[in-house]
């Protein structure tokens, strides 16, 4: 019978203890203030975990040609174009670097991007070379300012557009790397034409150092190494301007 008295004794002692444990977890500390949760249940969205895989400081404002980054650091993202080892921003815009997987792009800041249209004035940098064409990857409309544009995959520069006069050799009047500036002839194939004054290599790296190369007559110097170089040159060569 004590025994029994013990556990009846217990049994009424229990739920007061439960009561007051349950009041306690609830509570959470003696402050008495309700815990937080650890995780919340509202997911991020896809800009904030973008957002979080960006470092402070890295939003800078580029110009194509840009050299951004080297293969080292970083894989070539969206609007940027490789030559060797540098990554060079193909557009106009904002750097954007994902740390978590090492991808370096350039974002332009537009919703609504426009489409091309024949007679438009572009800028865009020398992907490739052949025997008849130049490639060219189009990076901004002119008069469009930053605004990105509906990509149309890689345009082209004839042999029989490169300027007013015969053309000999591709190789010497453009070089994979170069930003030119061309008229849009036509869309169905995105033919270009750099054949007047105005349009033609806009700038331009050695391709003995990679030093941005300046005018110097009707060619270029470079101001590292001293080395000489022709191209078919816009009359805005290293102006920056569109």
């Amino acid at each position: 019978m004590i025994k029994g008295s013990g556990e009846e004794s217990e049994s009424v002692q229990s739920p007061d203890k439960t009561e007051q444990k349950g009041t306690e977890e609830k509570r959470g500390p003696a402050t008495g203030v309700a815990k937080r949760p650890k995780h919340s249940s509202v997911k991020p969205s896809k800009k904030e975990k973008e957002e979080e895989n960006m470092e402070e400081g890295e939003m800078i404002f580029v110009m194509p040609g840009d050299i951004i980054g080297t293969t080292e650091e970083f894989s070539p993202g969206i609007g940027t174009f490789l030559h060797v080892a540098d990554i060079h921003a193909a557009s106009t815009g904002v750097v954007k670097i994902n740390r978590k997987s090492r991808v370096i792009s350039v974002v332009p800041s537009t919703k609504y991007p426009p489409a091309i249209a024949v007679g438009n004035i572009v800028v865009g940098a020398i992907t490739g070379l052949r025997e008849s064409v130049a490639l060219v990857e189009i990076a901004a409309i002119k008069d469009e300012g930053e605004r990105e544009f509906q990509k149309v995959g890689l345009a082209a520069v004839h042999v029989s557009n490169v300027k007013d006069s015969y053309c000999k050799r591709l190789d010497e009047e453009f070089a994979v790397g170069d930003i030119i500036k061309a008229k849009v002839l036509n869309t169905e194939n995105m033919r270009l034409s750099t054949a007047e004054k105005e349009f033609g290599v806009m700038k331009a790296h050695c391709s003995n150092c990679r030093t941005v190369m300046v005018k110097d007559d009707n060619k270029l110097k470079c101001p590292e190494c001293g080395r000489v170089e022709k191209r078919k040159l816009s009359s805005d060569y290293g102006t920056g301007i569109v």
